[in-house]
């Protein structure tokens, strides 16, 4: 299934069309890593500005600056490269003294702060992300526009993996396919068809719930993923205190990320899962040949901090902040469609 034929929570058709990422600035995002520099050890932890450039190029050349491995530079996401976004990168230093980070030779990426750090930066060691985003030629039901933001506000959207994640024009599941079928791949883009793989059952999971109304409500034999960490737990009757927990945002209906052994889902869930598993038994069957773990993903994603304003009659810009791994496509796709 691919991100357009995906179902939306806030109506079939969203309100507007509009487009999105017309200059990089359109497009800001900035980390939250959620904890501060040590202040000694042998990495310095930078807080890089980068402007239409790939995270990992300039992590490559940050090692080359340094005189370092690449193996030795650190960071915690891979940011979106027609964008201006501040991320962190940590350069092993290991007895060498700090290069003049302030002549990094490449326009369009700024070392803005280095201070040093005990541990080198790694994959998904990061709170989150806030976003500052503007569509432009916006065209549509700006009455509407305003119900749908304070639906996505009240309610969340439902957390797809956004197109990012699948590969150009989608053809990272294609090639898993072919993985699973023999056809041998380095270890780096093993890993990358693997979560294609992955993501694409739980989105088509996500995707049925949507369909059925039921992707911030539980179905019986639900499996709740708390909020702000990778643990999960149930099944359990659904009674007033789990109801609380959802209304607050503390828990939230979890959709499986595929592998070895049965999903923990029982009854209606866990039927739904295993019928949506069948229709992909070769990326099922190869996750599970992969000793893959079962783990659990929440199917609601709530923006923190949404506010907008309209720039124009025709610009309109979004701001907020989502956890670490979330999409900020999946939040603009109930809104707008966008080229």
């Amino acid at each position: 299934m691919s991100d357009f034929e995906l179902p939306r929570a806030h109506g079939a058709v969203p309100p507007l069309t509009a487009r999105l990422r017309s200059i990089p600035e359109d497009f800001r995002v900035e980390e939250i890593l959620g904890y501060d520099a040590d202040g000694s050890g042998e990495h310095a932890l930078l807080w890089v500005e980068k402007r239409d450039a790939n995270t990992d190029w300039v992590a490559r050349e940050l090692a080359r600056f340094a005189g370092v491995p690449p193996l030795d530079v650190g960071y915690a996401g891979l940011k979106d490269r027609h964008a201006v976004t501040r991320q962190a990168f940590t350069v092993q230093l290991a007895g060498k003294p700090d290069p003049d980070w302030s002549a990094f030779p490449h326009e369009g990426v700024k070392v803005l702060a280095a201070t040093r750090h005990a541990r080198k930066l790694k994959r998904g060691a990061l709170r989150g992300n806030r976003f500052v985003l503007v569509l432009r030629e916006v065209q549509g039901d700006r009455a509407r526009t305003e119900g749908v933001l304070a639906a996505i506000a009240a309610r969340g959207v439902p957390n797809y993996f956004g197109e990012q994640r699948f590969g150009r024009e989608g053809g990272n599941v294609a090639q898993a396919r072919a993985m699973f079928a023999g056809r041998r791949v380095d270890r780096a883009r093993r890993s990358i068809l693997l979560s294609a793989a992955r993501s694409q059952i739980f989105n088509a999971v996500l995707a049925a719930r949507v369909e059925r109304g039921a992707w911030d409500a539980p179905l019986d034999g639900e499996i709740w993923s708390l909020a702000g960490s990778r643990s999960w737990f149930g099944p359990e009757p659904f009674d007033d205190a789990l109801a609380q927990r959802l209304a607050r945002g503390d828990i939230h209906p979890s959709g499986p990320l595929w592998g070895q052994g049965e999903p923990p889902a029982a009854d209606v869930a866990g039927a739904l899962e295993r019928e949506v598993a069948a229709m992909h038994a070769d990326l099922a069957q190869g996750l599970a040949a992969a000793r893959m773990e079962q783990e659990r993903r929440p199917l609601r994603l709530s923006p923190k901090d949404l506010h907008w304003r309209w720039l124009a009659d025709d610009a309109l810009e979004l701001s907020f902040e989502l956890p670490a791994g979330a999409y900020a496509t999946v939040v603009v796709r109930e809104l707008a469609a966008t080229s």
